[in-house]
């Protein structure tokens, strides 16, 4: 095996791995995204609803 071969290998692997991270990272990012609270329409915000939903329905049947 040549140097330029093992120069060769080494760039693919860099870029396979690169990839995989950039990858990675975009997906990390916009699952956080939906964790943050944004006026109706992120995953938080809907969970905040339904707790407060389930709070009152909880509230209404401690009475009876």
């Amino acid at each position: 095996m040549t140097v330029q071969d093992m120069a060769a290998v080494a760039v693919a692997a860099m870029s396979v791995i690169g990839s995989f991270i950039g990858s990675v990272r975009w997906l990390v990012k916009h699952y956080l995204a939906e964790l943050k609270p944004n006026s109706g329409s992120s995953m938080r915000d809907e969970i905040a609803e339904l707790r407060g939903r389930v709070d009152t329905i909880l509230r209404i049947l401690e009475r009876q």
